[in-house]
C-alpha cells in the first residue's frame, strides 16, 4: 500500500513554521514527512533556510507516528559522511527509530557558498559511493577505518547508535543515479514531472539494476510540485519563494540573489506553466494520481506550496489523501 509524506521546504518557511506544519500533517493523517536541507534558499527576498538537522530534531520530538525523511541531504562538502550517520543516529534515537535517510550529490547553491568547488556528476558519483558506505557501515554498528580517494575515517564509531536499521535512499533523476540507488541503497528518490519519463528513465532502470546484482527492487519515493492556488495571481504569490527553482542554471548558482533575478526575468506566465496548479481537492487528486497508479511509488510525497498552508494541509488530509489511498496500485 502506498504511503503518503508531506514536504517540509526549508527553503521557503522558517525552522519553528516547519514544526507546527509537522504536527499539522501528523493530525491530517500523512504518513511520513520529507524535510529538504539547504543553507541557501532559492531567492533572497521571500526565502528561508534553517538548519535541518535542527529543526528535524525538533519535530522528532513534537511528532508521536509519522516518519521522517530528509529530502535530500549531500554528504560530500559540507558534511562529512561520518557527521550525517552521526546526525541520522540522532535524529532516530530522538524519534523512536523513525528516521529515514535520504542523500543526493547536491547543488551548488549549498556548497559554492561555503568555499567549495562543485565539480563534475562524475566526481561526484564518486564521492557518493564511498559516503554511502562510511554511512552504512557506521549506522549498522562498525568501528570504521576507511581510506577512500576522497573521504578517510580513523577507528570511527557512533557511541549514540540508531534505535534500529536506518533506511538509506538516494535521489535520482536519470539511469546511471538510479541503477546507482538500486545497487548500494534501499531505494531512490524521484521528483516527477512528467511520469512516463520517470519510469522509464528511473523506476525501470533502477528496478534492473538491483535485479542483475541480486539485489531487493528499490522502494521508490516520487515526489511532485503542486501550487494550491484559486487563479494565476494567487499562484504567483504562493511561488515567490520558489521561482528560482526554475531560473536558468540553478544547479550551478551560488548567490539567490542571481537565481531571483534570472527568474524575474522570465515571463510570468513562463514560470507558472512549470507548476502544476490547483484549484481544489478534484485537481489535487489528479495531479498525484499518476504516481500511485502509473509509477507505481510506494511512498508519493505531496509538495504544494499555498498563501495558506496549514488551511491547505488541512484540506489534503480531509478531502485528497482518502481518496488517494483508495487508488489501485499498477496492474502487472
Amino acid at each position: 500500500m502506498t504511503a503518503f509524506y508531506y514536504f517540509c521546504g526549508h527553503e521557503q518557511w522558517q525552522p519553528e513554521t516547519l514544526v507546527e506544519h509537522a504536527l499539522a500533517a501528523e493530525q491530517a493523517g500523512f504518513d511520513g514527512l520529507l524535510v529538504s536541507d539547504h543553507f541557501h534558499p532559492w531567492v533572497d527576498d521571500h526565502g528561508a533556510a534553517g538548519f535541518a538537522w535542527a529543526t528535524l530534531g525538533a519535530i522528532a520530538r513534537a511528532t508521536r507516528k509519522v516518519r521522517l525523511c530528509t529530502g535530500v541531504v549531500t554528504p560530500l562538502f559540507r558534511f562529512h559522511p561520518a557527521v550525517v550517520a552521526q546526525a541520522a543516529a540522532s535524529i532516530d534515537r530522538l524519534s523512536g527509530g523513525r528516521f529515514e535517510l535520504g542523500l543526493g550529490t547536491g547543488e551548488n547553491l549549498n556548497e559554492g557558498p561555503l568555499g567549495y568547488s562543485f565539480p563534475s556528476y562524475r566526481e561526484r558519483a564518486e564521492r557518493i559511493r564511498e559516503a554511502l558506505e562510511i554511512i552504512r557501515r557506521l549506522l549498522d554498528g562498525e568501528k570504521l577505518t576507511f581510506g577512500g580517494r576522497h573521504f578517510r575515517t580513523d577507528r570511527a564509531r557512533l557511541y549514540s547508535p540508531p534505535v534500529g536499521r536506518v533506511p538509506i535512499r538516494l535521489a535520482a533523476g536519470g539511469p546511471k543515479s538510479a541503477a546507482l540507488a538500486a545497487e548500494q541503497t534501499d531505494g531512490l528518490i524521484t521528483s516527477v514531472k512528467d511520469p512516463e519519463e520517470t519510469l522509464t528513465k528511473v523506476v525501470e532502470p533502477a528496478r534492473a539494476a538491483a535485479a542483475a546484482a541480486g539485489r531487493p527492487s528499490p522502494t521508490v519515493l516520487a515526489t511532485r510540485w503542486t501550487v494550491h492556488a484559486a487563479d494565476p495571481d494567487q499562484a504567483w504569490r504562493a511561488l515567490l519563494p520558489w521561482r528560482g527553482l526554475r531560473a536558468p542554471g540553478r544547479l550551478e548558482a551560488v548567490d539567490p540573489e542571481d537565481l531571483r533575478r534570472r527568474a524575474d526575468a522570465l515571463p510570468r506566465a513562463e514560470v507558472l506553466a512549470r507548476y502544476p496548479i490547483a484549484a481544489g481537492p478534484d485537481d489535487m487528486v489528479q495531479q498525484y494520481r499518476p504516481l500511485v497508479c502509473q509509477v507505481g511509488a510506494d511512498i508519493v510525497t505531496i509538495q504544494v506550496t499555498s498563501l495558506h498552508q496549514e488551511q491547505t494541509i488541512a484540506l489534503l488530509g480531509e478531502q485528497v489523501l482518502p481518496r488517494l489511498r483508495s487508488l489501485p496500485p499498477p496492474g502487472p
